[in-house]
This record gives structure tokens, C-alpha cells and sequence, in this order.
């Protein structure tokens, strides 16, 4: 019986291996996270599809317009002295 519970063991655990170990954990986490969140949001997607609800109901829409017209007309009467440059 004694041989049985006899047990030697002779272990080191070099902190390089903890530290991979770690970011295998946190690796793991993360991708857990990220597969969560994606699936989450396509069923949260697939509900609201199916109840009818509109999620950009309340939500302004901003026009792609860009204005150039004042920073052409700032810079068209200014000259720039090239000799200050050099």
C-alpha cells in the first residue's frame, strides 16, 4: 500500500510556460468573446426581422455631401513664400 501513495515527483514549471499559458487562456477568451458577440448579433438580427421591428427607425441619416468650397477659397489669396521653406 505504501507504494502506492509513494509518489516522486520532480516538477518545474519554467515561467516562459506560464506565460504561454496565459496568453493561450486569454486567446481563447478573446475568441470565445468575438464568436459570441457575431452569432449573438445575427440572431438578435434574425428576431427583430422576424417581430418587424426597425432598428434604424429613431436614427438620423447624414447626407455623404462634401464641402470643399472653404478651404479653396482660405488658401486661393494666400501665396506661400518658398524661400522660408529652404
Amino acid at each position: 500500500m505504501l507504494t502506492l501513495l509513494n509518489l516522486n515527483v520532480a516538477g518545474y514549471i519554467d515561467p516562459s510556460v506560464m506565460t504561454y499559458a496565459i496568453q493561450a487562456i486569454a486567446g481563447v477568451i478573446i475568441a470565445v468573446g468575438a464568436f459570441l458577440g457575431i452569432y449573438l448579433r445575427k440572431a438578435k438580427k434574425k428576431l427583430n426581422n422576424k417581430l418587424g421591428i426597425d432598428e434604424n427607425r429613431n436614427k438620423e441619416v447624414e447626407t455623404d455631401d462634401i464641402v470643399i468650397n472653404k478651404i479653396i477659397n482660405e488658401f486661393s489669396g494666400r501665396r506661400f513664400n518658398t524661400a522660408s521653406f529652404s
